[in-house]
């Protein structure tokens, strides 16, 4: 009987062998299984207390902590840091992009503010943008001035002391503003010191040709380098120290009718002085003499040519209707003639005047012309155009 059970209790005993055996492997598992979720919980616990308190959280971790992240960095399989590195450089040229566009954006409205007068004569500036508004100045052909409003086919600008609303169908913008300042306008050094030396040569060891006093203005011809600028003196070409003058580009303004009011009552003013002073000389002799002292400041060393072309510059604009119509406003009108703003042609106009700049103004006025109805001049080279002497005309 006993021999008979023996295998079946060895049978038994094998089962319940490997019944504990499974047992232990479910043990294990769950036990695995348990602490893989505890990893899991841990790390969410510490990544949501990086994001909340990352001071204390970094001090916690102390150095091990800062070793174990580099360790884990730079196991990082390749394929993984690759694509992170695609990715960091991918943002860096989106925000240089970024960065470039909103640059031009930003240079395109600086430049945007600008506005020209497009016009073959005198556009009138009014109080509001409507036709029926009261008139407040005159903008004249190449005058402009900066936008400070834009509506409904009207432009609110200020040019010089003139603030109102012009029509837009008269008026440049954007680049094509740009370009006509280029063309009618003038780069012009105001000296910002007591006194300032004007060199012959663009050196401190070179001859002097003048001293000029503060305030005073220059035409420029070219900047030469950071330290020195050729200017225009005396039919000459000198040069300034760049450390000791501001340079400015000017264009011509618009006129406010107060002003206009003012300089046509002053100019009646100097004429009849003139007049009474001198007893017999004609009225419009003044007139003639402004125009040579001008004659000899712009161009007192070339020759007759050069003489009348100047000249006929300022009577050209005198009669095109798109100027002021008086000799005097044109000469003196902003930003044109730098001779006229800095006083030298009141002093040539006191002082002794070259005949041929006398007969040369006196045929200008009698409508002599050898440049057409150019109404502009430059030193050659700096504009396309009939060119006499120094000067190129157009």
């Amino acid at each position: 009987m006993s021999g008979n059970r023996r295998p079946f209790r060895m049978l038994s005993g094998l089962v319940i062998s490997l019944i504990m055996m499974m047992a232990v492997g479910m043990t294990a598992v769950a036990g695995e299984s348990k602490t893989s979720s505890q990893d899991y919980l841990d790390s969410l616990n510490v990544g949501v207390e990086a994001l909340l308190t990352p001071d204390e959280s970094n001090g916690a971790m102390g150095k091990a902590g800062t070793e174990e992240k580099e360790g884990e960095e730079e196991a990082v399989p390749g394929n993984l840091l690759a694509d992170n590195s695609a990715s960091r450089v991918q943002v860096t040229e989106s925000m240089v992009t970024e960065s470039i566009e909103s640059g031009k954006q930003q240079e395109k409205e600086e430049k945007s503010d600008l506005v020209m007068a497009d016009v073959q004569n005198a556009l009138n500036v009014r109080a509001k943008a409507d036709e029926d508004s009261e008139k407040v100045g005159v903008l004249y052909k190449d005058c402009g001035g900066r936008i400070l409003e834009r509506k409904d086919g009207w432009t609110k600008l200020r040019s010089g002391d003139l603030v109102g609303w012009a029509k837009d169908e008269y008026l440049l913008f954007d680049e094509e503003a740009e370009s006509m300042a280029d063309e009618v306008g003038n780069l012009i050094v105001t000296i910002d010191t007591d006194a300032l030396r004007i060199r012959k040569e663009p050196s401190t060891e070179a001859g002097v040709f003048a001293l000029m006093a503060q305030d005073d203005e220059l035409d420029v011809i070219e900047v030469v380098d950071d330290d020195w600028i050729s200017v225009k003196y005396d039919n000459e070409i000198g040069y300034v120290s760049a450390e000791f003058v501001d340079l400015d580009f000017h264009i011509d303004e618009g006129e406010t009718i107060a002003s206009i009011k003012a300089r046509e009552k002053a100019e009646a003013e100097a004429k009849a002085k003139l007049t009474a002073n001198q007893g017999a000389v004609a009225v419009g002799a003044d007139d003639t003499r402004l125009l040579a002292a001008l004659i000899y400041c712009e161009a007192g060393n070339q020759g007759y040519e050069g003489h009348l072309a100047v000249g006929a510059t300022v009577m050209n604009r005198v009669r095109s209707g798109a100027y002021p119509n008086t000799i005097y406003s044109v000469i003196y009108a902003s930003g044109q003639f730098t001779p006229a703003l800095n006083g030298k042609v009141a002093r040539v106009y006191g002082g002794n005047i070259p005949e041929s700049c006398m007969t040369a103004a006196r045929e200008a006025i009698n409508g002599a012309t050898n440049i057409g109805t150019a109404t502009h001049f430059r030193r050659v080279g700096a504009h396309d155009g009939i060119v006499i002497g120094d000067h190129v005309f157009w």
